[in-house]
């Protein structure tokens, strides 16, 4: 099974890779691993986020059935990102919300837009057990 060494690994489309890295990079403050002519290669909070140059991306994203980002298991950690995002006028698909209030999965909540109009949802939830 998976080793706390291992990383998940994810790859998305990208229309514009020098406007993937500036928001990834530049904005998020990921790490840039590596990056071609047709994809980067992105450490993202830890795991591995590969941009891949197409012309298929989504001109009108909705959140479900496809999106992705990080739970923080701490709301300082949640409220840092938000404050960086606000800060560096990253594209917000969703302000902060509260959601399931009064619930064991309640939790806060803000969703971004990258350049190609992927989705990232970063949250918390007020119980960790509530996580997975």
């Amino acid at each position: 099974m998976r080793d706390h060494e291992d990383v998940f690994h994810l790859a998305i489309p990208a229309a514009d890779l020098d406007a993937t890295q500036e928001f990834y990079v530049g904005g998020l403050g990921c790490k840039l691993a590596r990056r071609y002519a047709d994809r980067i290669t992105l450490d993202f909070f830890g795991d591995q986020v590969v941009c891949h140059l197409s012309d298929r991306v989504d001109e009108a994203p909705e959140l479900y059935p496809r999106h992705f980002g990080v739970t923080f298991r701490r709301p300082e950690d949640w409220e840092r990102l938000l404050r960086l995002a606000r800060t560096r006028g990253l594209s917000f698909f969703a302000e902060p919300f509260h959601r399931f209030a009064g619930r064991a999965e309640e939790h806060e909540s803000f969703v971004l837009a990258d350049p190609s109009n992927n989705l990232l949802e970063f949250k918390y939830y007020d119980d960790p057990r509530m996580m997975y």
